[in-house]
């Protein structure tokens, strides 16, 4: 089969040169990428040889077809139709999307090149920028975010090749990785982003293609290799920062190969070059500048103490509850009392100085994994630890003994353990509370360490082995299926006629409001965008962790434009905005005035009360739609 790894590699590593190299000579927009996308398909002709090896597609074809009448391969097809099916027929709605990762490629898009916004929320600036500049082609050509999802349907198809080819290069048995090549992207973590417009997925290929290409160069000494395998290591910073403890595996991984750095001077300083762009550090280099911090976390004003010890120990349980809770938890809200009710004051007060956000000092639970908070999931937690029991049950012990006595023993052991070593540092420094979500692409580094040896191998030849992973591949179509997000069910329609027939029950009520939340996320702000002028090319906007990217739609009509507290009428006037759109619940906290006072000292006209309701737990709030005056005073 041809290498699509590699040929994904340089595709995301060129759109991200591109998107920066653009935005410096402020041409980013339809016409320029369209000149890089010849460009690139000439490139692509003169390499060809390179990604599609003579007589690829009659033996790709025929290997097709032998693979998919077993039933593993069936069954990862089938998940990957319900996928794309999924993605197909419902807009993208993934929360972080909508409010930061969309946004920021449509106000560079406005402006024709990358900046600093003009805004309090700072995660529309600070954040990785891997996936956006991947994304910003596709939403310039299409004028739509619909297609975004098919981001992440590629990343998901990488997922098992890499995962067997990794598995077999750190000693796991080729029958073991050939089960856990199709069980790993089961996870609910994985099969629920691929149809969506989330960025935890799209660093998982880029995670383990850097191992992989790194323990290919030690072998076959190709430059091709090696090269890709710093590409593939720089994407992973650039999609996800919680991605850098990672760089600890690959640069024991990419060792053995440190001669090949004097082969071809002059090629590996254009792969550095393109490797530094279409890694983190433009973004951390930005950040210093702009906020004195290359990580961004000072932008977000966040008070916290730094309090590793008990981070760590707060996340790892958390990390197990939440991949342990059930797809579907009824008991969320008694799970969630109880947890409250249960944590000692003084550990309370301690977990919520060290935690930022709400939920996860008081260990909460949603009551569906859904794509924003889901991680790997029961079943293949449990399918991980029955293989772990059954093996001790064969010999009476966990797992086979580590061979140290040569140095490529010693290197190959310890590349199967240091994933571990960067998950302890990244959970002793996370402050998140969809931890198990972030940790996507660290799940499948970390299963080679408990896959070595004869055991694993006696597993996967047992009969009740085969049954447990069918089970875990309808629990992951099932989740499929159910998901709010993408749901393949008349799920509103169904859940309306519930709700009318038994309007007491609380659970029903949740599930419709959860359900139609989901189905209008794409479309928040349609009540407010109805009573704008239909040729206003300009709004102002208030907001702070909202669905932004709706008020865009139709892409190209309107340009949203950020409000601080500390802009005038003057300000707003040069800005050329004339109507304003503000979250009056949020008001108070940011801009220390009431929403009235405000509006009473721009001399504003309130012109419409618009309650939205974007976030299940918040409710109804309050939007205004405000009317600047038309003249201009001088007012602060």
């Amino acid at each position: 089969m041809p290498s699509f790894a590699l040929l994904w590699i340089w595709i995301c590593a060129v759109l991200n040169c591109a998107g920066w190299g653009l935005s410096a000579l402020h041409l980013l927009n339809a016409r320029s990428y369209a000149v890089v996308f010849l460009l690139g398909l000439l490139l692509l002709a003169r390499w060809r040889p390179l990604f599609f090896p003579t007589g690829w597609l009659s033996f790709g074809w025929a290997r097709c077809r032998h693979r998919f009448r077993r039933p593993l391969p069936l069954a990862f097809l089938v998940l990957t139709s319900l996928i794309f099916l999924g993605g197909a027929l419902y807009a993208p709605s993934n929360y972080d999307a909508m409010t930061y990762r969309e946004p920021r490629i449509l106000h560079w898009l406005a402006a024709g090149q990358w900046h600093w916004i003009h805004t309090i929320y700072p995660r529309v600036n600070a954040r990785a920028c891997g996936v956006e500049w991947v994304s910003a082609p596709l939403m310039v050509f299409t004028q739509s975010d619909r297609l975004l999802f098919l981001i992440n349907v590629v990343s998901f198809l990488l997922m098992p090749g890499l995962v067997y080819s990794v598995f077999t290069r750190l000693g796991v048995r080729r029958k073991v990785a050939w089960y856990w090549m199709w069980i790993v992207p089961t996870g609910h973590c994985f099969v629920l982003q691929a149809g969506s417009s989330g960025n935890d997925l799209f660093g998982a290929p880029f995670v383990l293609a850097a191992i992989d290409f790194a323990l290919r160069a030690r072998v076959s000494g190709r430059t091709r290799d090696f090269f890709a395998s710093i590409l593939a290591a720089a994407l992973m910073t650039s999609a996800k920062t919680s991605d850098l403890p990672l760089l600890l595996v690959w640069g024991v991984a990419i060792l053995p190969s440190w001669r090949r750095l004097f082969d071809r001077p002059l090629r590996l300083a254009l792969v550095s070059v393109i490797g530094v762009a279409c890694s983190f550090l433009p973004t951390a280099l930005l950040n210093q500048h702009y906020c004195a911090d290359w990580t961004g976390w000072k932008s977000e004003g966040t008070c916290v103490k730094s309090d590793p010890p008990l981070r760590l120990a707060s996340n790892c349980v958390l990390v197990s509850l939440q991949n342990l809770a059930p797809p579907i938890f009824p008991l969320a809200r008694q799970w969630n009392a109880f947890a409250t009710n249960h944590i000692p004051p003084a550990l309370s007060v301690r977990l919520h100085q060290t935690v930022v956000e709400p939920g996860a000092a008081e260990l909460n639970l949603p009551d569906m994994q859904i794509e924003e908070s889901a991680g790997l999931g029961p079943g293949i937690c449990l399918l991980v630890l029955l293989g772990l029991a059954a093996g001790v049950g064969h010999r009476g012990r966990w797992f086979a003994p580590e061979h140290w006595g040569t140095p490529l023993a010693c290197w190959q052991s310890s590349l199967r353990w240091l994933p571990w070593v960067s998950l302890l540092a990244l959970l002793s420094q996370s402050e998140v509370a969809p931890i198990s979500r972030i940790l996507a692409p660290y799940y499948a580094l970390l299963l080679p360490a408990l896959l070595t040896g004869p055991d694993p191998a006696w597993v996967v030849t047992r009969r009740w082995w085969s049954g447990a992973v069918l089970t875990v591949f309808v629990l992951a179509a099932g989740l499929l299926v159910v998901t709010p997000a993408r749901p393949l069910f008349p799920a509103i329609t169904i859940f309306d006629k519930l709700h009318a027939r038994h309007p007491g029950t609380p659970l029903i009520a949740r599930a419709d409001t959860i359900y139609t939340l989901y189905r209008n996320r794409s479309t928040a702000f349609a009540p407010a965008l109805a009573q704008l002028p239909p040729d206003l090319k300009i709004l102002g906007l208030f907001t702070y962790d909202d669905p932004e990217a709706s008020l865009w739609k139709p892409f190209g009509t309107r340009r949203i434009l950020h409000v601080r507290p500390e802009d005038t009428n003057a300000d707003l006037k040069r800005a050329g905005i004339e109507y304003l759109l503000l979250n009056t619940a949020k008001m108070p906290d940011w801009f220390h005035v009431t929403p009235a006072a405000w509006v009473g000292e721009h001399q504003a006209t309130v012109v419409e009360k618009i309650p939205l309701t974007l976030r299940a737990a918040e409710g109804s709030v309050d939007w205004w739609l405000v009317k600047l005056p038309e003249t201009n005073p001088e007012l602060k």
